[in-house]
């Protein structure tokens, strides 16, 4: 482009600016009207130039991005049939969880063996000799496939490891020299988002959570110098602080593979969270996802997956699949969301966000290191007493209507009623079972309100109700 149009405009500085704020605000305080503080302890200034941009880093190049579908492998005729489905409809990679070592499961996989789909193999259970079974099936299929397991992310969300901490390493060392999942680490980190921790605790617990593995390979006898790490992250409203938290999270896992000597190749799989969903007004959900999932893009997610707007009250149905990854597609093909790598190069509001946030997160991380580490805090429950904080801060907000969910706690539709339209229980639900640890559990913001809508509703129920 030519730089003829901008030789004709003089540089203003940072200085030159503010003064002239400074003057429009005639006396009132600039930092008190205009500089906002956040939770997160970063300060947001009323504007950025090349004068608030005193540090050099490289930005790490965002991928091209993948329009992912979930799949639940529970009934394999099913899943393949719906598989075969998603595909012809626009869906690009597949994230495929599996519940139980069935070995009738397997014969999804080799339904597929033809189609060169991207894989995400996500585990909910621990069985070498089924996770054997399948690297021998996927291994001369030519295709890319990702392994999922994280026994870390078990601990953390269940409070008890699949079988014994002991075990459950072996198995990970194991799996790390299978041929289609080689070399690689499953960081399962949306517990930390959906569960109310601030986007510095997200990052700080992301990395010290992969720190244990790093930990782990290292003192193996594998010596391994690359190593593949797969982190499925849930990305929230804050739109640009989310985009920034994935680019700092690039930084951050970069600079922890060269303290151990590692080569590592961050994969990041992205969803929007479940933390802000609601049941009442819930087409708002469409556009909470749509922001969410472009922050997720544009903050350099390989794969991205949505969630459905009535994913938390309804059952897995055509028309709510369809028009997530539809919101996908329309970014993609429509909006051209695919057209241009690192599109967020060169905001300098993006960049400082960046670095504060990576430095905030990493002050985190040394602490929980200082503290003997990751594992070690969890069963001292300093990590869930942190989380549980954040959380309640931010409960606090949307209580007081501080923080605005449209249709809920700000323009309410009286006559909305959902008490008949409910086919999943949409709340936190706690087993009274013998745990490790205090487990971190997942809750949305929404829930306290909602609860009291439905107790309504059974005491003065409407003529209208939605269906």
């Amino acid at each position: 482009m030519s730089k003829t149009l901008f030789d004709e405009f003089d540089p203003v500085s940072a200085k030159a600016w503010k003064q002239k704020i400074q003057a429009d605000l005639k006396g009132a305080d600039y930092n008190e009207t205009l500089v906002t503080s956040t939770d997160e302890g970063i300060d947001i200034k009323p504007f950025y130039n090349a004068d608030n941009h005193d540090y050099e880093f490289t930005l790490p190049e965002s991928p091209a991005w993948y329009v992912t579908e979930k799949l639940y492998l529970e009934n394999v005729d099913i899943t393949i049939e719906n598989a075969k489905d998603v595909i012809e409809r626009g869906a690009e990679s597949l994230w495929i969880i599996i519940p139980e070592a069935d070995d009738k499961k397997l014969r999804f996989f080799e339904a597929l063996k033809d189609d060169t789909t991207p894989l995400y193999v996500e585990f909910l259970v621990q069985d070498l000799p089924f996770f054997e079974k399948l690297d021998t099936l996927l291994k001369n299929q030519n295709k890319q496939v990702w392994l999922g397991f994280d026994p870390i992310h078990q601990l953390a969300s269940s409070g008890n490891w699949f079988k014994s901490q002991k075990e459950d390493n072996e198995i990970f060392l194991k799996t790390a020299q299978f041929e289609s999942f080689q070399n690689e680490i499953h960081i399962d980190a949306r517990l930390y988002q959906n569960s109310g921790g601030i986007i510095i605790q997200q990052l700080a617990y992301s990395l010290a959570h992969l720190n244990e593995y790093l930990n782990l390979l290292d003192n193996s006898t594998l010596k391994l110098k690359t190593v593949n790490v797969n982190l499925v992250i849930a990305q929230g409203s804050n739109y640009f602080f989310e985009i920034a938290k994935l680019k700092a999270m690039r930084l951050l896992v970069n600079s922890l593979g060269n303290e151990y000597d590692f080569d590592i190749e961050l994969h990041i799989i992205a969803e929007p969270s479940k933390r802000n969903h609601t049941i009442y007004d819930y087409n708002m959900n469409m556009l909470r996802t749509t922001t969410e999932c472009m922050s997720a893009i544009l903050g350099g997610a390989d794969w991205v997956n949505n969630l459905a707007y009535d994913e938390v009250f309804h059952k897995r149905n055509e028309f709510g699949e369809r028009i997530s990854r539809n919101q996908l597609l329309i970014l993609k093909q429509e909006s051209y969301f695919n057209k241009v790598l690192n599109p967020v190069d060169g905001t300098y509001y993006i960049q400082n966000l960046t670095k504060e946030l990576a430095e905030k997160a990493l002050d985190i991380f040394k602490t929980i290191e200082a503290g003997k580490g990751f594992i070690h805090q969890l069963f001292e429950g300093k990590i869930q007493k942190k989380i549980k904080e954040s959380a309640e801060k931010e409960q606090a907000k949307v209580n007081t209507g501080k923080f605005t969910l449209v249709g809920l706690n700000k323009y309410e539709n009286i006559d909305d009623q959902m008490s008949q339209n409910l086919e999943l229980f949409p709340f936190l639900k706690q087993q009274q079972r013998k745990t490790l640890i205090e487990p971190i559990l997942e809750k949305r913001l929404a829930e306290p309100i909602e609860k009291e809508r439905l107790e309504r509703e059974k005491t003065n129920p409407s003529s209208k109700q939605n269906v």
